[in-house]
């Protein structure tokens, strides 16, 4: 390319949070997209909610996030460009870091980063950047890019953390991409599991009224019912921003395409550590 250097950012959790081989990776979407079965969506789907755990965990629930996708694809078209939102297990920052690169390659392959996007949401306001530092060992956004290359193979990514609760960010970042979606295509990815505790019923109980806000499309609701000791989603931030792009879009209920925590599928578990996930599509 006339000498020019490409930057390839790499899925650093390959390996750990889904397997590093490319032919047991592919088995492994494949095998959990033909399993679950999800109900018809009406509409087009602007946003969706898909949990980030071990593939081993979440990876059946993911599944029902994008299979929706995949099928509601087949009437409303395919997105130019993806967006998805995560956050950082490991810390705060100001507002939000965009990653760079020209494409990101997981065991499937690599995929184009939408270079001009990126530019165009940091244009819109100081506070969203390009940054890769908080990308370093985060997987939450990175997670979600093998189904992504499943379902969309060749569709170009943009991957964000967004590194705080400030509604004031959450704003901006919703009206930005609004304002994307102006101009290409677009749909929105918020990277999220729900409840964490040791109870497994208190896990249950908890996600499921929270799942019942959001399909309301109850901002506040879930907000209020978020604190650090009871965070009702882990990426609060990329769901509430989530929420508000596809307000903006015109949605006004959200469907629940599958629920399972890890109590379910593991009883193990049960008593000790049980994570809820989540598969939520938001239509307009």
């Amino acid at each position: 390319m006339n000498g020019e250097k490409r930057l390839v950012r790499t899925a650093l959790g390959a390996g750990k949070w889904f397997p590093s081989s490319r032919y047991e990776l592919q088995s492994m979407i494949h095998s959990y997209l033909e399993d679950v079965i999800v109900p018809g969506i009406k509409g087009r789907i602007a946003a969706v909610i898909a949990p980030h755990a071990g593939y081993i965990y979440s990876g059946p629930v993911a599944a029902g996030t994008y299979k929706a996708l995949k099928e509601n694809a087949q009437t409303a078209g395919q997105p130019e460009t993806t967006v998805v939102l995560g956050f950082s297990h490991r810390g705060s920052f100001r507002g939000v870091a965009l990653m760079d690169g020209n494409t990101f390659a997981t065991p499937l392959g690599q995929t184009p980063l939408d270079v001009e996007s990126a530019s165009f949401l940091t244009h819109t306001d100081p506070r969203i950047t390009v940054d890769y530092r908080p990308h370093i060992g985060e997987h939450s956004a990175e997670n979600q890019v093998p189904f992504l290359q499943t379902i969309f193979p060749g569709t170009a990514l943009l991957l964000g953390l967004i590194g705080s609760h400030d509604p004031a960010i959450l704003d901006t970042l919703a009206t930005a991409l609004r304002k994307l979606s102006l101009k290409k295509k677009v749909i929105v990815v918020a990277s999220s599991d729900m409840l964490h505790d040791a109870n497994y019923d208190l896990v249950r109980k908890t996600d499921q009224a929270t799942l019942k806000k959001v399909v309301a499309m109850d901002i506040t609701g879930v907000l209020k019912a978020w604190n650090y000791t009871q965070q009702v989603f882990c990426g609060i931030a990329p769901v509430v921003t989530a929420m508000k792009y596809a307000l903006q879009q015109g949605c006004t209920k959200a469907t629940v395409l599958r629920y399972r925590n890890s109590g379910d599928d593991f009883p193990e578990s049960r008593g000790q550590w049980v994570v809820g996930y989540s598969a939520v599509a938001f239509t307009v």
